[in-house]
């Protein structure tokens, strides 16, 4: 079962990709006890977003509060 764990974890490693033509993480890695300030800063600004909301918040109305172009839905969801 640790082959099967370790095997996961290099695959989640190289899990890059590529957006507005610069390499970008997909998938942040986490670990225990993983502080907030560990995350890159884009994703705080998300987090920060969806703290203020009264509730529950659609990616429009995230990248609306960002600055975002929200027109173009395939330029906002990534």
């Amino acid at each position: 079962m640790s082959e099967q764990f370790t095997d996961e974890r290099a695959s989640a490693v190289s899990a890059h990709g590529q957006v507005g033509g610069r390499a970008v993480m997909l998938i942040p890695h986490r670990v225990p006890d993983m502080e907030e300030n560990m995350l890159p800063p884009d994703h705080q600004r998300i987090l920060a977003v969806v703290r203020q909301a009264a509730g529950p918040v659609m990616a429009r109305q995230v990248g609306e509060m960002l600055g975002a172009d929200i027109s173009v839905r395939a330029k906002l969801e990534p």
